[in-house]
Order: structure tokens, then sequence, then C-alpha cells
């Protein structure tokens, strides 16, 4: 559950604001004159979040890997080929 909260409640009630998010999963954010500028979320969450997002760059670091021996001119030549493929598979009068 997501709360909403401006910066001097978030100081003053800290210790408990803690406590929701980590027993209960809450998730707080943390407004300073009606704009949102931060968010408190339980640790779980953010390991779960830090972890998908390490496995998120491997998986792009490795696509940049196999991606590194075409040349911008062969992407774009395989690409225009894909489309137009595309484009004369979805060509009306074709089902």
């Amino acid at each position: 559950m997501t709360k909403r909260t401006t910066a001097i409640k978030a100081r003053q009630n800290l210790g408990q604001l803690l406590e929701e998010s980590y027993y209960r999963g809450d998730e707080f954010v943390i407004e300073r004159a009606g704009k949102p500028m931060a968010a408190l979320i339980p640790i779980q969450e953010y390991e779960r979040w830090q972890a998908q997002r390490e496995k998120d760059f491997a998986a792009l670091e490795q696509v940049r890997e196999q991606a590194a021996q075409y040349t911008p001119e062969e992407v774009q030549r395989d690409v225009a080929e894909a489309v137009r493929k595309v484009r004369k598979r979805h060509a009306p009068g074709r089902s």
C-alpha cells in the first residue's frame, strides 16, 4: 500500500514509517510543498529491484557485445528488410 506524507511528518515519525514499511510492506511517497521528493520502500522490495536491475544490465551488455559485430549499415539493411516483409505480409488484400 502506498501512502503519502509530508517531509515534516516523515521526519517526526521516521521510526513508525520504517516499521510500517518493513513489517507491513507499506510504501511512502514523501512530499515537500506538495511535490513528491522521495520514496520509502521495504528493504525486501529494494533488494528485489536491485537484483532485477543487475540482471537487466547484464542482458543489455550481452546484447551490446553481440551487436558489436555488425555495422550500423548492416543493422539498417536488416531492419529495412524485416519491415518490408511485414508490410508485404499485411498488405491490403492479403489474408
